[in-house]
């Protein structure tokens, strides 16, 4: 029976990627340390395809910038799922954002390119997605890619 989480994704008409290992970083996509899971770096990527590959500012607009910080999203929390047992009504909040972006020197909107994230974890949790957040530009990430977001969660025991 779907749970609470489960329902909100399918209204919204969202569906998860697989969750992937990492390529190249000898990492843990996840860890869980008493209630709080710390979810490595995603990139946007579907289903193991890298997407959104350059800089906002040059390649990318904010728009598609904040597609792609959606897209990491979904990646974290395909691996919550993952970790958690196929079950996301376990995670109680989410505690801190993190977001990195590819971004030519004169692009400063990081901030609104970060709310893609942020909006979606809103959107998806209600007031547990609230959370507290970092957004930074830079001059070059792995792969290329557009944005890597990272989160801490807290989750039910």
């Amino acid at each position: 029976m779907p749970g609470t989480i489960d329902r909100r994704l399918a209204e919204l008409g969202i569906e998860l990627p697989e969750p992937t290992r990492p390529k190249v970083a000898k990492i843990l996509p996840t860890m869980v340390v008493d209630r709080l899971m710390f979810v490595s770096g995603m990139t946007p990527q579907w289903n193991g395809e890298l997407r959104y590959i350059g800089k906002l500012g040059r390649e990318f607009s904010l728009a598609e910038g904040q597609a792609a910080a959606r897209l990491c999203t979904l990646n974290i929390l395909a691996q919550a799922l993952a970790a958690l047992d196929g079950d996301l009504d376990r995670i109680a909040r989410v505690v801190n954002v993190k977001g990195y972006v590819n971004a030519t020197a004169d692009f400063t909107a990081i901030p609104d390119v970060v709310n893609g994230a942020s909006e979606l974890l809103i959107e998806i949790f209600g007031e547990a997605g609230y959370h507290t957040r970092t957004a930074m530009g830079n001059v070059v990430m792995p792969f290329d890619v557009a944005l890597e977001v990272d989160a801490v969660l807290e989750v039910r025991i």
